[in-house]
């Protein structure tokens, strides 16, 4: 399997050697910049597999940063983890709702942040190898292009299959309306976001099983996410 891509946006040189030393051990392919708008240009050149982005950089800040992979669709799935000295709650939850998967602060032990990005590597990993992707008792085969569901074969149309292999890419994870409709339609799509809903239950009515329970969870006033049942 190759060498995970990751992108590493840090301004404080120190700091972004030691990383880029631990990580580049641990057999990632790493590519670093303390700027902004440099992470954006590297980002679209080469999609990484993981970012890890600094709230505090140079050009354009992390928090927009995140925002542009967000909704540019070529970058839309790839994991990001914010690092930033900000400790307030509702910097934290900007930087989650911006798009951010987790949120480290400043000071932080260097082994924790490889164990973060491992828990989302080994996440990731099967998708990206194109490997069979399994959550809960769903089993989506992208080779294939099949899913199933205890052993019982699923009919999807084109777009709940896109939209079932996006959330189980990131199993747990919250999405919007917004996003969900930028990940699986694209950025350049004219869609209402209501539209979206349509297709969840499409999406919900493909997967139902007699005796099984709805993993396709609706979080008020947030989105939607799929949870392992």
């Amino acid at each position: 399997m190759p060498a995970a891509k990751l992108l590493l946006v840090e301004d404080d040189p120190s700091l972004a050697e030691l990383l880029e030393f631990r990580f580049q051990n641990e057999g990632y392919d790493v590519r670093s910049t303390p700027d902004g708008d440099e992470a954006l240009i590297l980002a679209a050149e080469d999609v990484p597999d993981l970012v890890i982005l600094d709230w505090m950089i140079e050009g354009t800040s992390g928090i927009e940063v995140c925002r542009r992979l967000r909704r540019d669709k070529a970058t839309a799935h790839v994991p990001i983890i914010m690092l930033t000295a900000r400790e307030n709650e509702d910097d934290r939850i900007r930087g989650l709702e911006t798009g951010a998967d987790d949120y480290v602060t400043k000071p932080f032990s260097p082994r924790e942040l490889l164990a973060r990005v491992s828990a989302v590597m080994r996440r990731i990993r099967p998708a990206l190898a194109g490997e069979v992707v399994e959550v809960g008792d769903i089993r989506l085969d992208p080779v294939a292009h099949k899913v199933e569901r205890r052993n019982h074969s699923l009919q999807l149309g084109p777009t709940e299959y896109r939209l079932l292999k996006f959330f189980m890419e990131s199993p747990g994870r919250v999405f919007s309306r917004g996003q969900l409709l930028d990940g699986v339609w694209g950025t350049d799509s004219d869609i209402e976001l209501r539209t979206v809903d349509v297709h969840i239950r499409r999406l919900r009515k493909a997967i139902e099983l007699e005796g099984a329970k709805d993993p396709i969870r609706t979080v008020r006033s947030a989105g939607y996410a799929m949870e392992a049942v």
